[in-house]
Parts: C-alpha cells; sequence; structure tokens
C-alpha cells in the first residue's frame, strides 16, 4: 500500500511491474503431469510485486525448487489494488493460480464465490496450534480455515518523544483523556493559523489511517464494526459514539488535520502520535535515518484507566484455489513454507520472511524468538497484540462495507457530517451491503 514518497510499504500505490513479471501473471499457467522430467508446477499469486517484498518471497520458493523434483513453484504478482479484481476474473476465466494470497477482509467473498478450498483436517489442526487467535480467525469463515495465515499486522500508538518530550509529555497517553491532552499541548501553529505540527495524525490518505485506527479505537472501547454473526453493523453502539465523538473532538481542537499525509508528516516530525499497523516500522527507518531514534510505540489507549487492552489485527493468508488440480502438492509447499521450523532459531521459513521486511506473523512463539537479540524494540508492542488483538470482519460483503465506513469517517472529519448522521448512516449503509444475498 505504498506511495512514492513514503518508503517501502505495501498496499495501494500502483507500481510499475517489470514486463516479464506481467507477462508471467497473464500468462495461462502451464501443469505439468507429476511424470519424471515434467514436474508438476504450482502458481503462487500474491502482491509482493516488487523490491524487499518481491525478493522475500522468492527466495524460499527457490530454496523449494532447488530442493524439490516433482513439484516446483512458479510466483506472479500484481499490486495490491489489483489483487481482489485478478482473483475473481482469473478465476472466471478458468486460470486461476493455484496458491492465493489474499488480505483476510476477502475471506468471506472469496470464499462465496468458490475461490477458496478449506484446509484439509491436518493442516487446519496445525495451523490452530501455531497461531494466535486473531490470526485463526482472520483466516477462517464460517468456522473453517482456509490458509495458513502469512503477514499478521496489529494496530498500536506511534509517537514522537522528541516532540512529547517539548510539549511537556512525560510519557505516551494510556487512556483516552490523556490522549486528548496530550494531542492540545504538542499541536503547534505558526502565527497565521497553519499547522505546524499535529498533535493526533487524523488522515483520510488511505484505509490504514482512516478504518484501521478508528477500528482500533473502537476494539479498545469494547465495541465491533460488524455483529458476531456478520448480519448487521454494531458501530451505532455507546463504543462507536465514543470513538466518533473523540475524533471529532480532536478535529474540531485543530489538534488533528485529517488532509495531511501521515505517511509524510509523522516522519518529517511534524505528527506527534498516530495509530498505525506494524509493517510501518519497516518504512520508517530508512525514511528517518538517525531521527527513528524518537519514535516509540506504545498500546493503542483505552478510553479509561483499568479498561482492558485491545485492537485491530489485519492480515493475509495462504490458501489453496478450490480449481487447483493438484491440492493435496500446495497444501504440502504450503506447511513447508509457514509450519516447517528451520534454521539456527528453529523457526518457520514465512515468520524469517516476515520479520526481514518489518513485519510480523501470527506464531507468537517464533517472533520471541527472532526479535530475542537486535530486533527493532518498536515491534515489540505489536507483538504484545497478538493477545489481545480482534481480527478484521471478513464476512462476504466486508470489502464494500469497509468502504462505506471510510466515507462516513472522512465525512465526519471533514465537518460533512455530525456524529449522530455518521453513525446513523454507517449503519443504513452498511446493514444494506452485509445483508445481500451474495
Amino acid at each position: 500500500m505504498t506511495a512514492p514518497r513514503r518508503g517501502p510499504s505495501r498496499r495501494h500505490v500502483a507500481l510499475a511491474l517489470p514486463s516479464a513479471v506481467l507477462a508471467g501473471g497473464c500468462a495461462a499457467p502451464h501443469q505439468g503431469t507429476g511424470r519424471p522430467g515434467d514436474p508438476i508446477v504450482l502458481t503462487l499469486l500474491s502482491h509482493y510485486s516488487s523490491g524487499v517484498l518481491k525478493k522475500a518471497l522468492q527466495d524460499p520458493v527457490d530454496e523449494w525448487n532447488a530442493t524439490h523434483d516433482r513439484v516446483k513453484v512458479r510466483t506472479t504478482a500484481v499490486d495490491f489494488a489489483d489483487l481482489l479484481t485478478t482473483f475473481m476474473v482469473r478465476q472466471a476465466a478458468g486460470r486461476g493460480a493455484d496458491l492465493l494470497q489474499p488480505y483476510c477482509l476477502w475471506t468471506g467473498q472469496l470464499v462465496r464465490a468458490g475461490v477458496l478450498r478449506p484446509a484439509p483436517p491436518e493442516h487446519a489442526a496445525e495451523i490452530r496450534r501455531g497461531y494466535s487467535a486473531a490470526a485463526v480467525g482472520a483466516a477462517s469463515a464460517g468456522g473453517r480455515i482456509y490458509g495458513y495465515p502469512t503477514e499478521v499486522q496489529t494496530y498500536a500508538l506511534y509517537y514522537n518523544a522528541r516532540l512529547l518530550r517539548a510539549a511537556g509529555v512525560g510519557r505516551p497517553p494510556r487512556t483516552w483523556p490523556e490522549l486528548a491532552r496530550a494531542a492540545d499541548r504538542t499541536t503547534r501553529r505558526d502565527r497565521y493559523g497553519n499547522t505546524l505540527v499535529q498533535g493526533f495524525g487524523l488522515s483520510v490518505y488511505d484505509d490504514s489511517t482512516t478504518v484501521g485506527q478508528t477500528l482500533a479505537l473502537l476494539n479498545a472501547a469494547g465495541g465491533t464494526f460488524v455483529s458476531a454473526d456478520g448480519a448487521r453493523t454494531a458501530i451505532d453502539s455507546p463504543a462507536g459514539r465514543a470513538v466518533f465523538e473523540l475524533e471529532h473532538r480532536l478535529v474540531a481542537r485543530g489538534a488533528s488535520a485529517p488532509g495531511v499525509n501521515v505517511y509524510q508528516a509523522f516522519p518529517a516530525g511534524q505528527v506527534a502520535m498516530v495509530i498505525g499497523a506494524g509493517w510501518w516500522t519497516g518504512s520508517l527507518k530508512p525514511l528517518m535515518g538517525a531521527d527513528y531514534r524518537d519514535v516509540g510505540v506504545a498500546p493503542v489507549p483505552v478510553p479509561e484507566a483499568g479498561d482492558r487492552p485491545a485492537t485491530l489485527s489485519t492480515g493475509f493468508l495462504l490458501g489453496v484455489n478450490a480449481a487447483s488440480r493438484h491440492p493435496r502438492e500446495a497444501w504440502e509447499f504450503l506447511r513447508w513454507l509457514n509450519a516447517e521450523k528451520t534454521g539456527a532459531k528453529g523457526v518457520t521459513r514465512m515468520s524469517a520472511l516476515q520479520v526481514s521486511v518489518g513485519s510480523l506473523t501470527g506464531r507468537a512463539e517464533d517472533m520471541r524468538a527472532l526479535l530475542g537479540r537486535g530486533g527493532d524494540p518498536n515491534l515489540r508492542p505489536f507483538l504484545d497484540a497478538l493477545a489481545y488483538a480482534v481480527p478484521e470482519p471478513n464476512t462476504p460483503g466486508a470489502q464494500q462495507a469497509k468502504t462505506l465506513l471510510r466515507a462516513n469517517i472522512e465525512a465526519l472529519w471533514t465537518g460533512q457530517r455530525s456524529v449522530e448522521e455518521a453513525l446513523r448512516t454507517t449503519r443504513r449503509q452498511v446493514d444494506q451491503e452485509v445483508s445481500r444475498l451474495w
């Protein structure tokens, strides 16, 4: 989701793919017979299309191909913005890849469309044993597991310790009243009233900066976006109202400026605090250089002291296409990549892959081993949050519901709707969406 000016993150900006990758992605996948001299070729479609992510995935695939004669794996990739459409279009055309790496938000939709195959019992048992509850929940739909969780992102509070100290704030806020006071104290303007430093970064830049941090605050307040059965929205509740009122107050007082791109402003020292996902740490280091020493990470503040911590988790899974001709071989490769322990630290290849690019998996044991020494201490709060994070709802209409929620949050922040209007409109629109027959 990257913009060219905010470092090597992963989701939203379209990157120019090399022509060879495009050609490989559009060609019909070659399926071997498995006979000697003609191995089975499994295709793997992901959004790891460039830079460190592309290489990080290709390295274990090359290892597999060098050590397995009968089954080979070929990777193809598209930009994240095109990933869901690519899954659906290729499936309809009978050209879907054997192995798919979807955003967990889409699990319900892909299951309803007949794209994802349920994990066999032995793989489902391995996933339940090895991963956090949030990661397992994100990779499931209707009580069935559909893949190995790969990248898992939890949300926490990023803060600039230098800006907090300069404003007389001794530690990062733990409660919403502390957050509001710290945001007011760290906000700075020039003599013309222009914002020089946002106290708390609310930004309409992308899903992560609008929906992601709003849902993290909602979960911290004990609320949820949709009901447990996925049949209706649950944001029009005391918890949802409290979150919208908090954000509205921050904007009204000038402590938040939604039009500012926090991905640029925070590393430039123009935002004191912002809630974001763990992947951002890998982007901030090269962007900020020596100034990264000012960055700290703390748990998402809760409404009142003593409240139980909670936050949002999002992620991706690797699953097998329901139309794959070689499901047994596909699941075996996924087990090798995601469950087989290897190396001096005895972690999975996927865990090592994610940590190498500044991310996490849902395997807390692996993460503790990899971050034990020499790792970025700012990743630890995200690792700790695996124990209490709430997975993003992934019912069949989840992507459209998220889009509708984002539009209403932005309308609230920009003064187009009041708190009550934003809640009421969100409830009406999302209820209509999640109740559709898919």
